[in-house]
């Protein structure tokens, strides 16, 4: 007899940081955005987190190394567990059709431990963003150090607007996150307690 957990602690683990820190890096973010809109709207200051620039800033690099030390345990035991794998994959495009459909028709059914094909295309997009605001933070953070990171990215104002994209991304699928716990409010519970043990029966043959 083997007990497993529909969500493994590492999972929950990372997953609980995660929500006060997004919160923060957000937050802090927003209030960065504000010193130099890159659109014709701004933030309002009660969503941002620091009170003045110096001090989202400040807030930023704080809160940035949490979330890297977090998001790389996460990586790695996400690899090298074989997490990934399992949860993510395979994927095909008929499949991500096929449960398309059945979500906007709101027939998409809801499995304990299980991803359907639109859960695995958001949770593999999020693991790129959050992968593309790091690299895109990074050279905007340390442009001449990080020189030919920058480049890459197109420049220091592009790379503000990938990075404004990419945690643009990231709080949509947030949104769309809390609006799915809303509707299936079992998975709150299992997120927090690991689900109950599933017994995985195993018959042992015995030469005589």
């Amino acid at each position: 007899m083997r007990k497993t957990k529909i969500h493994p602690w590492q999972v929950r683990l990372c997953h609980w940081i995660n929500l006060p820190v997004m919160v923060g890096m957000v937050m802090s973010g927003w209030g960065i955005y504000n010193a130099d809109p890159l659109f014709d709207f701004t933030f309002p200051l009660s969503a941002t987190l620091g009170g003045w620039l110096g001090g989202n800033i400040a807030w930023h690099l704080a809160v940035m190394w949490l979330l890297a030390a977090n998001g790389l345990f996460y990586l790695l035991w996400g690899l090298f567990s074989g997490h990934f794998t399992r949860r993510l994959l395979p994927i095909t495009l008929t499949s991500i059709c096929q449960d398309l459909y059945r979500a906007l028709r709101f027939a998409l059914p809801h499995s304990a431990g299980h991803y359907n094909a639109v859960q695995k295309v958001m949770y593999l997009a999020v693991l790129l963003l959050g992968l593309l605001l790091v690299l895109s933070g990074l050279s905007i953070w340390k442009p001449v150090q990080l020189s030919g990171l920058l480049a890459m990215m197109g420049g220091f104002t592009v790379a503000r607007y990938v990075h404004f994209f990419a945690m643009s991304g990231i709080v949509l699928f947030v949104v769309i996150h809390l609006a799915m716990v809303l509707l299936v409010p079992k998975t709150l519970p299992v997120m927090i307690t690991g689900g109950n043990a599933e017994v995985i029966k195993k018959q042992e043959q015995v030469d005589e």
